[in-house]
């Protein structure tokens, strides 16, 4: 099963029918994509799941729908084992950007934590569950796929957030932070400090 964030609301993509109430379920090969997610921008759906019997073609049918941007990001560790956050548009969220021409994921997602925060000397440690969300660009909904890496730095400068991508400050939390931050952040960030053993 996927969860796909709409409006930081989950929409999951599944092959099994749950008898459940609190949700509404659509058939994925006939739903109206951009009017489900319209109602989930407007509040009007809280949750919603898409069926599909076969789970291995599920992600491949949404992205027939849905116009793909491919992104990658770092959840970057210090030496202190501090965290690194950036705070952009009221809230608090991990560094990613999109993937440019020619570039593998893992250079995009090295080179998008560099922008953003002007910490450098990263070494990615490993490869992280992939995150899914929908956001409307030019009136066009796109579906984002962000590729998460653990990485690791020895930097001690002083973080500069990339203003001109509308970043108000970065900052390195510890697990406490780490803590409170989360309630003010997006549910697909959550999603990857779920694992406690990225809280060590």
């Amino acid at each position: 099963m996927y969860k796909v964030f709409v409006n930081d609301k989950p929409l999951f993509l599944t092959n099994e029918i749950v008898k459940e109430t609190d949700f509404q379920l659509f058939l994925l090969e006939s739903v109206d994509i951009h009017q489900l997610i319209v109602k989930m921008f407007q509040n009007k759906i809280q949750k919603a799941y898409l069926y599909y019997p076969d789970e291995k073609e599920i992600m491949k049918m949404l992205k027939e729908k849905l116009p793909v941007n491919k992104a990658g990001g770092g959840l970057v560790y210090n030496k202190k084992r501090e965290v690194l956050f950036i705070f952009r548009n009221g809230k608090w969220d991990l560094p990613k950007g999109g993937i440019e021409k020619g570039e593998e994921i893992e250079e995009t997602a090295i080179r998008e934590v560099e922008e953003e925060t002007g910490v450098t000397g990263l070494k990615i440690t490993k490869k992280l569950q992939k995150t899914y969300h929908v956001f409307i660009r030019n009136g066009k909904y796109k579906l984002k796929i962000v590729h998460w890496f653990e990485m690791e730095t020895d930097f001690e400068g002083t973080p500069l957030p990339q203003e001109d991508e509308g970043i108000e400050k970065v900052a390195w939390l510890n697990p406490e932070e780490i803590q409170d931050a989360l309630q003010n952040s997006y549910e697909n960030i959550k999603l990857l400090f779920e694992d406690e053993k990225l809280l060590k």
